[in-house]
C-alpha cells in the first residue's frame, strides 16, 4: 500500500523528444487550461512504463519494481474503456461499459465485477492521459509553469509543459515534464525527475496512439466458461477493490509536499505480532521493509525511494508523500 501510494502521489508527465515540430506559440496558462478541458474522443494505443524508482519487486505488487512494462488501452468515451495488462504467466483485462466494470485475471480465471461511477483516482498505467491531467490540476497552484519547446511523442507533435515546484515546496522532486498533444490537448507521455538525478525516476506514456471510433464490442465483457465471478465491495466498505483512499485518510499540506496519512487494512496490522498468519496471501510484508524510526508519533519503519518516503507505524498508520522523511514524520504528528 505504502509503495503504491508513493507512485500514485508523485507521478508526473513528460515526453522524450524525437523531433521538434514547428507549432504555433502557446502560453503556459492557455496550455494548462486546454489540458483540463480536453475531450479527445475515442482512441486506442500502447502504454509503456520505465520504472527506476528503486523499489524491489514486492510480493503481490510486482508492477512497482524496477523495469519496463507495457499495456494496451482502448477508450470509447462516456466512461467506456478496455485495458490489457500482459504478465509473465497470463494477462489481466479491465473492461468498463460506462456502468459496470470488470477485472479478469486469466492466470487463475477469476473475474471481479463492480458498479458505479468511474474511480476517483486515475491509474497512470491504465489511463495515463487522465492521470496526467489530474496531477497537473493538483500541482499547478504550487508550481512555476513554463512551455519548453515542442517534441514528437508517439508519432504526434506535442508541446512540452514543465512544472517546477515553488521554492517553498518541500519535495524530493526537481520537476515534471508534460508532453501535450498539439491537436487533442491530452498528455501523451509522462516523466518524473528527482532532485540530484539526470535520469528519470519514472516515465510512462503512449508508445503509439490512434484517435477515432472503436469497436463497441471491446467495451462489453462476458466471463469465459469456468470463470469464478465475485462482486467487489461497495464504496464505503473495506476491500481490495474499493476505489479511492480508505475511509479515514487525511491529507496534510497540499501541492508537491502533500502527505497522505491512512490506516492499514486490519488484517495487516497483526503482522508484526503474529507473523504471516494475518497477512493476505501474496501481500507484501511492510514490516520487513525500510529502517526502524521513532518520534513523538510513535515507532515504525521508514521506506525511502528516489522520489518519496513512507513511514509505516506499529499502530497501523501509513504516511506517504514525495517528500523527505522529516516532512512525513511531521505529518504523522499533526491531528
Amino acid at each position: 500500500m505504502a509503495a503504491g501510494a508513493v507512485v500514485a502521489g508523485v507521478i508526473g508527465i513528460g515526453g522524450t523528444a524525437a523531433a521538434q515540430p514547428q507549432l504555433p506559440p502557446v502560453s503556459p496558462e492557455d496550455l494548462v487550461a486546454s489540458v483540463m478541458t480536453a475531450q479527445p474522443g475515442p482512441f486506442n494505443g500502447t502504454v509503456g512504463i520505465d520504472n527506476e524508482l528503486g523499489l524491489p519487486a514486492l510480493p503481490g505488487a510486482p508492477q512497482l519494481g524496477n523495469g519496463e512494462q507495457s499495456a494496451r488501452v482502448w477508450s470509447g468515451g462516456d466512461g467506456r474503456g478496455r485495458v490489457a495488462l500482459p504478465s509473465g504467466d497470463g494477462e489481466k483485462t479491465l473492461v468498463s461499459d460506462g456502468t459496470t466494470r470488470w477485472a479478469y485475471d486469466a492466470t487463475d480465471r477469476t473475474a471481479t465485477r463492480s458498479t458505479g461511477g468511474a474511480p476517483e483516482q486515475k491509474d497512470p498505467q491504465t489511463d495515463p492521459a487522465g492521470a496526467s491531467a489530474q496531477i497537473i490540476g493538483e500541482l499547478r497552484k504550487t508550481s512555476q509553469v513554463a512551455v519548453d519547446g515542442t517534441a514528437e511523442v508517439a508519432g504526434r507533435p506535442a508541446y512540452t509543459l514543465v512544472l517546477t515546484p515553488q521554492p517553498t515546496e518541500r519535495t524530493m522532486l526537481r520537476e515534471v515534464r508534460v508532453a501535450v498533444d498539439a491537436e487533442k490537448r491530452i498528455p501523451l507521455q509522462l516523466t518524473v525527475l528527482a532532485t540530484g538525478s539526470a535520469t528519470p525516476a519514472l516515465q510512462i506514456g503512449f508508445d503509439d496512439v490512434t484517435f477515432g471510433p472503436q469497436d463497441p464490442s471491446l467495451f462489453t465483457f462476458t466471463p469465459p466458461p469456468g470463470t469464478t465471478v465475485k462482486d467487489a465491495p461497495a464504496r464505503g466498505q473495506d476491500g481490495p477493490q474499493r476505489q479511492g483512499p480508505p475511509e479515514g485518510t487525511r491529507t496534510v499540506g497540499d501541492g508537491w509536499d502533500r502527505v497522505l496519512v491512512l490506516q492499514r487494512p486490519a488484517q495487516q496490522q497483526g503482522d508484526q505480532q503474529q507473523g504471516d498468519q494475518q497477512r493476505p496471501e501474496g501481500a507484501p510484508d511492510l514490516n520487513a521493509l525500510g529502517t526502524p524510526v521513532s518520534g513523538p508519533w510513535g515507532n515504525g519503519r521508514a521506506i525511502t525511494t528516489a522520489v518519496g518516503t513512507a513511514i509505516v507505524t506499529d499502530d497501523g498508520r501509513v504516511a506517504v508523500g514525495a517528500v523527505p522523511e522529516p516532512v512525513v514524520a511531521e505529518a504523522l504528528g499533526t491531528r
